[in-house]
């Protein structure tokens, strides 16, 4: 099974924006070493958690200084940009990274305020109707537009027949129909709804008609949180960062930093620290943690249960080392 990560830019307590850029440059690389698949960076504006606000810097930078693993997004929000801008941009990647660079395209909210902002026109601002950008966005990557229409007469570097791979994220049903009706990959934010992972898939893989868009078979990739540890008492410990991360949002602090573990001990109640972290009974966990063994036979069972190709590993430690030790010690358990 394959494994990939993405990367938030997650910032350290103490540290920046500009040192976690850095870091997740640096991140990429080792995730290459390691034997991950790819890599994608978020985009989460004027948060103050993470610094990847553009994922396509940061998929540019880690392209320039990584030679194998693939680099993408996840995922450039599609209700805020047109299907056009984003099509050129991720073929242009695609020049410059042949073979290696994937189009990952979702849709969020930031608030009001910066939706707004990401507007050109604050008057009349667009009303996005996600499944027509999506296929927009993917008509102009593989020219597939009918004759008979406007943009039919315009191509895409027509120099460069290379075209990135084409995916939708998201994590609810309405996704799955998209993916499967289009015809391209889908990945699921089990960390966002696990309880909707497995049937969302698995009706993916159900639904899926091949359109020519790259793919002849479904292609479907499971997105979880995931901390490792040396040993499970030290995995639950490490884990309550992300807890305590998503506790502060829930009370109302969405500028918050994802907090040290030491910090999390005090501030998780004990409902909140008792929380799984493994599959119990047939409900999933939002945070999977674990020693190496337990976190790979929760991962098996995950994508058993979905019908999932791949693990998207996602990992909220804000110690660079730590989260870097948390990657090496998973990649060590599936023999990447």
């Amino acid at each position: 099974m394959r494994l990939s990560v993405v990367d938030l830019g997650t910032v350290e307590p103490g540290s920046d924006e500009k040192q976690a850029l850095a870091e997740s440059v640096r991140f990429a690389q080792h995730a290459e070493r390691l034997g991950y698949h790819r890599i994608w960076f978020a985009e989460h504006h004027a948060n103050a958690m993470g610094a990847s606000h553009h994922p396509e810097l940061l998929i540019a930078a880690a392209g320039a200084q990584t030679s194998r693993i693939r680099v993408g997004s996840g995922a450039v929000l599609m209700n805020h940009y047109s299907p056009f801008k984003v099509a050129e941009m991720f073929k242009q990647l695609e020049a410059m990274f042949p073979g290696r660079v994937d189009l990952g395209m979702g849709r969020a909210t930031a608030g009001p305020v910066i939706d707004l902002a990401l507007q050109r026109d604050r008057e009349h601002p667009a009303q996005a109707d996600h499944a027509q950008q999506v296929a927009e966005t993917v008509a102009w990557l593989y020219d597939a537009f009918p004759g008979d229409h406007p943009f039919a007469t315009v191509k895409l570097m027509a120099s460069v027949p290379e075209i990135p791979q084409t995916w939708l994220l998201g994590s609810s049903p309405n996704g799955s129909n998209l993916a499967a009706g289009l015809g391209i990959g889908y990945c699921f934010a089990g960390f966002i709804n696990p309880q909707g992972a497995a049937p969302a898939l698995r009706h993916y893989r159900k639904q899926f008609r091949t359109q020519g868009f790259g793919l002849s078979e479904p292609r479907a990739i499971l997105a979880v949180n995931v901390t490792v540890g040396e040993t499970a008492a030290e995995a639950a410990r490490l884990a309550g960062s992300p807890k305590a991360y998503y506790a502060r949002l829930y009370r109302g602090d969405v500028q918050t930093l994802v907090p040290t573990a030491d910090e999390a001990a005090r501030e998780l109640t004990d409902s909140e620290r008792d929380e799984p972290t493994a599959i119990v009974g047939d409900r999933w966990p939002r945070f999977v943690a674990g020693d190496p063994a337990q976190v790979r036979a929760t991962l098996e069972q995950m994508a058993a249960e979905s019908g999932a190709d791949e693990i998207m590993i996602q990992n909220m430690l804000p110690d660079p080392a730590t989260r870097r030790r948390s990657h090496e010690l998973l990649a060590a358990a599936f023999d990447l």
